[in-house]
């Protein structure tokens, strides 16, 4: 029988060209080495996914990225500098900052003071090549190894950072991480974090993605966090890339015993986008709260997927994600939520709701239960509609005007998730509910 030869897209043969040019460029550690094959050899099988994919039938990859962009490299002089200007007009929300330019960690660009005590940042590469647990942490948990753009990610991994918060230490300050992307000829940037809160320990941390505008770069981000027993995260994430980029981001958590994990997710940049979340809980007696705002005009495209494992008995999980679209905007809903045999007692409950600014937006829903065990309380919904005209009505009754009116009711809907974010004693929550609701309010007065 013959060998069927795949039909490679020229976004394709880019890749399986630019990692061979990887491959003898840069050779690093056994460790990295093997993830970069096993990531390219899971791209290589299947190739970018597409719509007959069910976890990608909404965000047909192949089709979207017509060509894979070249390989960035390490920033010079001129990129630093014009990144330095960049970020001076980004606040910091949060403590330290640390700085991720073209997906390359740049200390120099670090500003906020020093790094509080108890946390340290190391280089992903070295940790992996030293510490075996570090290893296989990496390389992922199931559900996410089998996913292309996580695979993608290894397979063009070069290095990325390793952030570790002590047992015991209580930060009152968030981590200010930021990943710009340069301006100039168009790149494809690779970059992966690690967070490793230990036990009892009580940290958060403030992602931010920004990048020029006009420029058709493309990003693949990946954050991997463990909770361990006893500790909280607090984690927020503002995606505000350049108008015409592609940007595809993956979180991974794993949650201990009596831990807490809450983030925050705000989507207004970028064509293209797509949110990852794969969350497992480790331990008993934990509970987990995902909540997204997508806020899309012209014809941007988002879509959120995520998968909430129920492995133990006794915990809690709540998602909530708000989609306020307008023009011709495309928004994707894709959450599941899964309860193992024996996670016995689990509390899960998941919702999407949708407010639609004109006629032209489409709005894709796809919430899952997959429920194995008995005694469990479980639920999922999605609503999507117009603004209310009574409460239109009324505001404008009262001398509001018609634009403003419908700010005020967009900013409520938003606010919602926003509002009860965070429940640990971190400054930074209050400062990240902030900047997160002028992002709103932004984006409302640039569309009138």
């Amino acid at each position: 029988m013959n060998a069927i030869t795949p039909i490679r897209t020229p976004a394709e043969q880019a890749l399986i060209g630019a990692f061979g040019a990887l491959r003898d460029s840069r050779p690093t550690s056994a460790a990295l080495e093997g993830l970069r094959i096993d990531g390219f050899a899971r791209f290589e099988a299947s190739g970018l996914p597409h719509r007959r994919v069910e976890d990608w039938k909404y965000t047909d990859l192949r089709v979207l990225m017509r060509e894979a962009r070249p390989l960035a490299v390490a920033p010079d002089a001129s990129v630093l500098l014009a990144a330095k200007v960049a970020l001076g007009r980004l606040k910091r929300v949060g403590g330290s900052r640390i700085v991720l330019v073209d997906g390359f960690h740049v200390p120099d660009l670090a500003d906020g003071g020093a790094l509080p005590e108890g946390v340290t940042v190391s280089d992903l590469a070295a940790a992996m090549a030293q510490r075996p647990e570090i290893a296989a942490l990496v390389t992922g948990q199931p559900a996410t190894r089998a996913n292309i753009a996580f695979a993608l990610n290894n397979a063009f991994l070069t290095d990325g950072l390793l952030i570790e918060v002590a047992p015991g230490t209580e930060l009152g300050h968030a981590l200010d991480l930021v990943s710009i992307t340069s301006d100039g000829a168009p790149r494809l940037v690779t970059s992966r974090v690690v967070v490793v809160v230990g036990a009892g320990a009580s940290a958060g941390i403030v992602e931010t993605h920004c990048g020029p505008a006009g420029v058709e770069y493309q990003k693949n981000v990946v954050m991997q966090v463990v909770v361990h027993d006893g500790a909280t995260l607090e984690h927020g994430r503002r995606q505000v890339e350049g108008d015409q980029a592609l940007h595809l981001a993956t979180l991974e958590a794993s949650v201990g015993a009596e831990a807490h994990f809450d983030s925050l997710t705000l989507t207004t940049g970028a064509a293209v986008s797509r949110s990852q979340l794969f969350v497992r809980f480790a331990g008993e007696h934990s509970n987990v709260t995902l909540r997204g705002v997508s806020m899309l005009k012209g014809r941007q495209h988002a879509d959120t997927a995520l998968v909430m494992e129920h492995a133990v008995p006794h915990c809690q999980s709540r998602e909530t994600f708000k989609h306020i679209l307008d023009g011709e905007a495309h928004g994707v809903f894709q959450g599941k939520i899964i309860v193992q045999p024996v996670a016995q007692k689990t509390d899960g409950r998941m919702m999407s709701q949708t407010i639609m600014l004109a006629e032209g937006p489409s709005m894709d829903n796809k919430p899952e239960l997959e429920i194995f065990a008995d005694d469990v309380a479980c639920a999922h919904g999605c609503t999507c509609g117009e603004l209310d005209a009574d409460l239109m009505f009324y505001l404008k009754a009262r001398g509001i005007p018609h634009k403003e009116a419908e700010a005020l009711l967009v900013e409520a809907f938003a606010r919602e998730a926003i509002e009860d974010f965070g429940a640990g004693p971190l400054a930074v929550v209050e400062e990240l509910r902030e900047a997160m609701l002028t992002s709103v309010t932004d984006w409302m007065r640039a569309r009138s």
